[in-house]
C-alpha cells in the first residue's frame, strides 16, 4: 500500500494526489490541435446525419441556462 497517493503525498512529479492539473491526453494538447480534432468530429457527425445546428432561439436559450448554472454570479466573500 506504500504506492497509494493519500494524505497529500506527492506523486513523484511534485503533484498533490487528486489535485492539480494533468498534462496528459486531450486537455494537455496544444489548443490549435484540440480545435482541429473537435472540428473533425463535428464534420463527421454532420456527414453521418446526427449533427445539430442551433437556431438563434436555441442558442439564446442555451446561453441563458449556462449563465444561470455557472455560479459565476455568486458572492460569498471569496
Amino acid at each position: 500500500m506504500a504506492n497509494r497517493n493519500e494524505g497529500g503525498q506527492q506523486d513523484g512529479q511534485g503533484n498533490q494526489g487528486g489535485q492539480g492539473k494533468s498534462d496528459r491526453g486531450f486537455a494537455g494538447m496544444d489548443p490549435e490541435k484540440q480545435r482541429e480534432i473537435a472540428s473533425e468530429g463535428g464534420k463527421a457527425s454532420h456527414e453521418k446525419g446526427t449533427g445539430h445546428e442551433f437556431t438563434s432561439d436555441e442558442a439564446r436559450e442555451a446561453g441563458k441556462k449556462g449563465g444561470q448554472n455557472s455560479g459565476g454570479g455568486r458572492s460569498g466573500g471569496r
